[in-house]
């Protein structure tokens, strides 16, 4: 017998006439504290993340890609990094073109070897979607996947986040039963609750760091 199969032996016969303990788990304490009324959800959402310098918009389903575009315009960028396999992606490509935006929209289409000099140091911003958002700690669910890398969220100056009012959740909890998480977790979950920020130097708070320095979050309050 080896070493390993001797191992493992000794700890099954270990557990001979033993019983599991039963379940003594208590959602209520990790759900009750952070309970909130549907139509205050999207209020509490806003006040924290406005809080920590994240810029909140509600909008439709049918003006956010005008809202978009008139964002970039105020800041003078000319381009976007967006998923044109996504519907929000296809809308937002249909939208710049029937309108003739000046604005020039990037796709993630190659791996970030190829064209990581200019991911980080060339892209004006990012539009990416979101799995949904907690009311409880004010933040966004993003699962990055191949369509939304996870560097669309973190490398881009400027993050624009789109918002279902409806996929917003009293907390995580809830959250990870209401979408049924447990039928089968991503290989990364990003929680985000406002723009890059540090103050490691001398203790002066600098947005930017070591992510986007802005984070707006479009609401789509019809959705």
């Amino acid at each position: 017998m080896s070493a390993r199969a001797n191992i493992l032996g000794k700890l099954r016969r270990s557990l001979e006439g033993t019983m599991p303990r039963p379940d003594e788990f208590n959602e209520r304490l990790v759900t009750e504290p952070w309970w909130y009324a549907p139509e205050d959800r999207i209020a509490r959402l806003r006040s924290l993340m406005e809080a920590v310098h994240t810029e909140v918009h509600p909008c439709s389903s049918g003006n956010w890609p005008a809202l978009v575009a008139d964002l970039l315009a105020r800041r003078n960028l000319t381009n976007l990094l967006c998923a044109p396999g996504t519907d929000h992606g296809r809308e937002l490509h249909q939208h710049v073109g029937a309108t003739e935006q000046r604005v020039n929209l990037l796709a993630y289409d190659q791996p970030v070897e190829a064209w990581k000099e200019e991911l980080f140091w060339n892209v004006d911003a990012s539009l990416t979607g979101t799995l949904g958002a907690i009311a409880a700690t004010g933040s966004l669910v993003l699962w990055p996947d191949r369509q939304e890398p996870r560097l669309m969220s973190l490398v881009p100056p400027v993050h624009i986040a789109l918002l279902n009012a409806s996929e917003i959740h009293d907390n995580l909890y809830d959250m990870m039963v209401a979408q049924n998480w447990a039928a089968g977790l991503p290989t990364n979950v990003l929680l985000v609750s406002g723009p890059s920020k540090t103050a490691d130097i001398e203790q002066v708070l600098a947005y930017g760091a070591h992510g986007p320095r802005e984070l707006i979050v479009l609401v789509l309050e019809d959705a």
